[in-house]
Parts: C-alpha cells; sequence; structure tokens
C-alpha cells in the first residue's frame, strides 16, 4: 500500500514535478502558495517542520539548517538531491523516487532521504 507524504516544496522543486504528484494524489503545499516571495528559508523550513510537511529541495542552503537542526536535535522531515541531479534526471524520474521512497518501511530513519540518478 503506497503511504504517500504530505509534501512541501520550494522554488527549487519544478511546477512539473509538483503537478505530477498532485495528479497521483500527493499532497503538496508549494512555498509560494503559502508565503510571500523571498521568506527567508528558516521560515520556511520551521513551518514545514511544525505542519508535518516533507521539506523537498536542492537548495543547500536549506540542507545546511536540516543539518544543524539535527545537531540540535529538532525534528524534521526532508527529502533532498544535488541541484546538478535536475540535468541527469527527468521530471518522472524525481516522482517515480518520491513514490519509491514512500513506499519504503524504513523511510526517515534518519530525517533527511537523499534522491539520487539511477545507473
Amino acid at each position: 500500500m503506497e503511504r504517500r507524504l504530505p509534501l512541501f516544496t520550494d522554488n527549487h522543486v519544478r511546477q512539473p514535478i509538483v503537478n505530477a504528484l498532485r495528479t497521483r494524489g500527493w499532497t503538496v503545499v508549494r512555498a509560494i502558495d503559502a508565503f510571500p516571495e523571498r521568506t527567508p528559508d528558516e521560515v520556511l523550513f520551521a513551518h514545514a517542520a511544525r505542519e508535518g510537511l516533507v521539506f523537498v529541495t536542492s537548495d543547500r542552503g536549506v540542507h545546511t539548517i536540516a543539518r544543524r537542526w539535527i545537531e540540535e536535535s529538532r525534528p524534521f522531515r526532508m527529502i533532498f538531491w544535488r541541484f546538478a541531479h535536475h540535468a541527469r534526471m527527468s521530471d518522472g524520474a524525481f516522482v517515480r523516487a518520491l513514490e519509491e521512497l514512500a513506499e519504503r518501511a524504513d523511510h526517515f530513519i534518519y530525517p533527511i532521504e537523499y534522491i539520487t540518478p539511477g545507473p
């Protein structure tokens, strides 16, 4: 049984990925729909954590915030990939990777899940 995760995406997640996930029944909240443009990453990150949303991004600055939160033992969940993967993975590949992650029984043992291109 598929366990779709409630997601929070920033501007680093392409709109076709958001559209495909929504079409497949995922709850996806875009930062731009919830906050004014140029809202600090720390505010976005805290919101996602407080609301139980998985922050999805390739923004290294947000990854830095996440690592700090781990050091502070603050709870959150995040899905991250290196920005360079955009050139190597199709939108469909990202959607499939997210769906595969949601299916795994052991997802989020560590608060950050990483998406990497396949072979």
